[in-house]
């Protein structure tokens, strides 16, 4: 090269590590991105959530709609906590497993709430028969007891409760209150 005029240019060198830099970090984004999956597509649509949930109209769109036992399980649990307990029952009913023992503590529950005591016990009865740890099954037992007038049973019920959960669960809670409550209109 002697004697040829050439240009050089002189390239500072925090500019050359600065380029240096930021091709690599062009290189290593442009790696990355080829690395990660494709962008999922989104979940369908729920039709049912343009209603408040737990309105009528929630229950009656997702009674509809329900594909699942699990689904099932969830809108008749709704619908039974809301006091709609015909349909609760009517729901319930539909799930394929009635041997859920949650499924059977439910349709025992509505049909408690709608006055046949007797029917309810022997759903509770049969779902404690499968999940005898079942407690909230217990605590509606429990309730059922006081209204047949039996709080000794009721009280047995809470033992159970005791035994599975302690004093401090919600259900135990609830049937406590529910004794003293009985005991107190007795007295």
């Amino acid at each position: 090269m002697k004697g040829e005029n050439s240009m050089r240019f002189h390239i500072p060198r925090w500019l050359a590590g600065g380029i240096a830099a930021l091709a690599m970090t062009a290189i290593g984004t442009a790696a990355f991105a080829a690395a990660d999956p494709p962008p999922r597509p989104a979940p369908a649509p729920d039709k049912c959530s343009k209603f408040k949930k737990d309105s009528p109209e929630w229950k009656r769109c997702k009674a509809g709609t329900s594909r699942s036992d699990e689904d099932r399980y969830e809108l008749g649990h709704s619908q039974a906590m809301t006091g709609d307990y015909a349909a609760a029952i009517e729901t319930l009913k539909a799930v394929g497993d009635q041997r859920d023992a949650r499924v059977l503590t439910l349709i025992g529950f509505a049909t408690r709430k709608l006055g046949r005591v007797e029917e309810a016990l022997g759903y509770y009865n049969l779902a404690l028969s499968i999940n005898p740890n079942l407690t909230s099954t217990r605590q509606y037992l429990g309730e059922a007891y006081l209204q047949k007038n039996q709080p000794e049973k009721a009280k047995e019920q809470l033992a159970e409760i005791s035994k599975r959960c302690g004093v401090g669960c919600e259900d135990y809670t609830k049937l406590a209150e529910e004794i003293a409550k009985f005991e107190k209109s007795r007295s």
